[in-house]
């Protein structure tokens, strides 16, 4: 391990044209997982892999899902067919509340289509049908996905991306109350922090980096600066901004045009905004618009459960879990931890006999333990999955602590044998 080194990670706000697809897409998860609570269909049947394209004035929904009867019609020749006016509404709702109400992107005057048809016979009967056979349903997919924890910031996540998320999370507060010049800045953002670690440990910022759309044409990057930079001292709080910290507000100038209407988005493009900043590895498969059969998001609301878990139980100061699976396939074909030399007293092979015992990685097992069978998702699609405070709604379950106990004293047992 390096002690001394520069690392940089980003963010994207809530206004990034993929971002807006991801919202779109987790409404739509939400959408139906509420739907089936309100028609008395059971919500582990729900399935649902949705995606958005958006472009100026143009919203594309797409994908596979089992709907309950309440989100479908019937079409002139009786058969049953996707009602696509919840779905619409859905979006709609998601674009007013980012906030765009521009002439070429605009929650009311945009057209929505909705091309959602019917989940896959293949990969239901992968899913159902293992559940039948194994006693838990199969996994949706095959595929890695990590987790990872690590003692640098209070939620236990690395510094850069903590940071980089706080400066775009306060601004969007800020500009939603109407709070002074900043509610003159649009939806659309982009951030970045470098920090210095010395001696393996988070010291100072060396470069702050922020693009933010704006409203009134005449504002310069320094304008923005003004308004902005109190802001992004707040978000840093603790974090030492250096001496010769460079800073780069809105460096290309102008940023009047954004969203959608300036480039467009794709759900699922800001995978390492979602997870690490870039800090743990990454599988590969993107969260939003995905109901938890799919171990894509699933699996990888586990590893970090367990990974935040053991970093929380004092086992280690940094840990990485990785989980693999096949689909059809209930049980993780692997689990493997990395402490990064950083373990109390404890190995990676104690660590990982102490998660087979204290939880079940099948799908259902996840799903059971973390409570993900509900509407929590929308909010998951901006600022991060991890790294956030539980909701007594149930959301972001996957980052409490209650397993630490039984991570001790699984560990214990297994030194004392």
């Amino acid at each position: 391990m390096r002690a001394n080194y520069l690392f940089t990670s980003e963010s994207v706000a809530e206004g990034h044209p993929d971002k807006v697809c991801d919202r779109i897409s987790d409404e739509i998860v939400d959408l139906v997982y509420r739907e089936a609570a309100k028609t008395g269909i059971n919500p582990w049947g729900v399935r649902i892999a949705c995606e958005t394209l958006a472009t100026t004035n143009r919203v594309v929904i797409a994908g596979e899902v089992r709907l309950p009867p309440s989100l479908m019609k019937k079409d002139k020749d009786g058969n049953d067919v996707i009602n696509p006016s919840k779905f619409k509404a859905a979006a709609r709702r998601a674009i007013k509340d980012i906030g765009y109400e521009q002439d070429g992107f605009h929650w009311k005057k945009a057209k929505i289509d909705v091309l959602l048809h019917s989940q896959s016979a293949d990969i239901a009967q992968g899913v159902d049908s293992a559940a039948d056979q194994q006693g838990d349903e199969g996994a949706g997919d095959q595929g890695i996905m990590f987790g990872y924890a690590c003692k640098e910031t209070p939620d236990l996540m690395p510094a850069p991306i903590y940071y980089s998320h706080k400066i775009l999370q306060l601004l969007a507060v800020a500009r939603k109350k109407g709070e002074g010049e900043v509610a003159k800045l649009g939806p659309d953002a982009k951030s970045q922090v470098t920090v210095r670690y010395v001696d393996g440990k988070p010291a100072e910022a060396t470069s702050i980096v922020l693009s933010t759309q704006h409203l009134d044409d005449s504002w310069d990057s320094k304008k923005v600066r003004s308004v902005v930079e109190p802001y992004i001292r707040e978000a840093l709080g603790d974090l030492k901004i250096a001496a010769d910290c460079k800073w780069y507000i809105n460096p290309t100038g102008k940023f009047v045009i954004g969203g959608p209407d300036g480039d467009a988005g794709l759900t699922g493009r800001k995978i390492i905004v979602d997870t690490y900043g870039g800090a743990a590895p990454h599988g590969g498969g993107a969260f939003s618009g995905k109901d938890t059969t799919k171990v894509d998001r699933s699996a990888a609301y586990a590893a970090r459960y367990l990974a935040k878990n053991v970093v929380a139980a004092g086992l280690a100061d940094r840990c990485t879990i990785q989980l693999s699976y096949a689909i059809g396939v209930a049980q993780p074909l692997s689990i493997y931890v990395d402490l990064h030399g950083t373990g109390k007293g404890v190995s990676e092979d104690q660590v990982e006999a102490a998660i087979r015992q204290n939880m079940d990685l099948s799908p259902s097992g996840i799903r059971r333990h973390l409570d993900l069978n509900k509407p929590i998702y929308a909010k998951t699609s901006a600022y991060g999955h991890f790294g956030r405070k539980a909701g007594r709604d149930g959301s972001f379950s996957w980052e409490r602590t209650d397993l630490v106990k039984a991570l001790k004293d699984a560990v214990r047992t297994k030194a004392a044998a």
